[in-house]
């Protein structure tokens, strides 16, 4: 969860269509890195675990109490919404907000089960399942002590995502993609290919 957060700190200066940059030399933390709404909203998922609570109401909750967070506009309309219906969306929000749930669960099955419940109460399009049980199966088999080259196994079988590509191979077409088919493959390989954190 605190790599999720740093994580959004760091690239909090570079989100956007005009902000991409394409290397790996870059300050991690800059004086405008700020937390933004994948923050919000995973403190709000972990909070909801840890108080055996309804994923919507805390998302819902945390969202109104910071709602100048960078959400985007369909979440800004469901976080007025009091019938909390959600909006077929497959951003990448939902696998944004989902460490936590990679982290606290016992099993598998309550992980992939787990990561579900937390994106269908907004992105409940198919690929906005997938996104957020693809990286809540990726935190669950690290935490498992399980390598690298057994997560993109998993993953790859389960979820059809091609981690075969590179960075080197990606990064000069790749351009800003919000949706979770666009971005969360590309974020598993760069986990994949990482040494460090620094």
């Amino acid at each position: 969860m605190l790599g999720a957060i740093a994580g959004d700190m760091i690239g909090s200066v570079y989100e956007g269509w005009n902000k991409q940059i394409k290397t790996v030399n870059f300050p991690l933390f800059s004086s405008g890195c700020h937390f933004t709404d994948d923050s919000v909203l995973t403190i709000a998922v972990a909070d909801a675990i840890l108080q055996d609570g309804d994923y919507a109401v805390f998302i819902q909750d945390y969202a109104r109490r910071y709602p100048n967070a960078s959400y985007g506009g369909f979440f800004k309309r469901w976080m007025y919404d009091e019938n909390k219906e959600a909006y077929n969306s497959f951003g990448n929000g939902s696998a944004m907000r989902v460490s936590p749930i990679g982290w606290a669960f016992a099993s598998e099955d309550d992980v992939l089960k787990e990561a579900k419940h937390s994106a269908a109460v907004t992105h409940n399009h198919p690929e906005g399942i997938k996104g957020a049980q693809a990286v809540a199966l990726a935190i669950y088999l690290a935490r498992q002590g399980k390598d690298k080259a057994t997560i993109q196994a998993e993953i790859i079988q389960r979820f059809n995502y091609d981690l075969t590509r590179t960075l080197e191979e990606i990064r000069p077409g790749y351009t800003f993609d919000v949706t979770c088919q666009g971005s969360v493959p590309e974020s598993i390989i760069a986990f994949l290919e990482s040494e460090s954190v620094v």
